[in-house]
């Protein structure tokens, strides 16, 4: 499960993102509005962790377009206000819960763990095609396909930006942890695992590759004798 803390107090979200690793969950950690808008164009979160007030804006402004993006995806706010109607303003805007600070690591991290399992399913379904990330679970016609790992991941991604053409910068920033760490012919090796491991096999094409711009998944078609 990946989490995306938007907190402007350091102290705070360090504490949050160490404190959410011990319980095996990812996260990346911004303390503004506009980088957590550039994470949110680049990558795919379950929950989203919000602090109420930023430097540049207030976060409950971006609930709306996050919920129209990725509706799966929990919105959890953050916030010095006691008060009762700021928090009906947060749900209202369309969060899924709000917390007031300050708070208990452990209730946080329970209601977090409750948001998650009762927020509903990010699953993907293209015609005969399933993916199911919460689970690595690929399924078409019936038939499940045995990929794992970062393969897994770049088809999940490509699948959630469908249309559109993903660069091999983009996907290392959205799938791998220490991009800066791995070359770019990884992405190679995993769509090329992709294709042996599942669109050859069942006769179909999902990922196209744009030339000099980086793939597109195209939706799953039969391959023409």
């Amino acid at each position: 499960m990946r989490i995306l803390i938007i907190e402007d107090e350091v102290t705070l979200n360090k504490t949050l993102a160490e404190g959410l690793k011990e319980f095996g969950y990812q996260s990346d950690v911004v303390e503004t509005l506009k980088d957590g808008e550039y994470y949110l164009d680049i990558r795919n979160y379950d929950l989203i962790l919000m602090d109420w007030m930023l430097p540049d804006g207030n976060s409950i402004d971006i609930i709306g377009d996050i919920k129209r993006n990725t509706p799966k995806t929990a919105v959890v706010i953050l916030s010095a206000r006691d008060d009762n109607a700021s928090e009906i303003e947060a749900l209202n805007a369309g969060a899924d819960d709000y917390i007031r600070k300050p708070f208990d690591f452990d209730v946080l991290i329970a209601r977090i763990a409750a948001r998650l399992r009762f927020g509903g399913s990010n699953i993907i379904e293209i015609d005969d095609l399933i993916i199911n990330p919460e689970e690595e679970k690929i399924i078409y016609k019936e038939k499940e396909i045995e990929l794992k790992g970062k393969p897994f991941e770049v088809l999940t991604h490509l699948a959630r930006h469908r249309d559109q053409i993903v660069s091999k910068e983009q996907l290392l920033d959205a799938i791998w942890e220490e991009p800066e760490l791995v070359t770019p012919n990884v992405i190679e090796v995993a769509i090329n695992q992709i294709r042996q491991k599942m669109d050859k096999p069942l006769g179909i094409t999902t990922i196209e590759t744009v030339r000099r711009r980086g793939y597109r998944f195209c939706f799953p078609k039969e391959i023409s004798n």
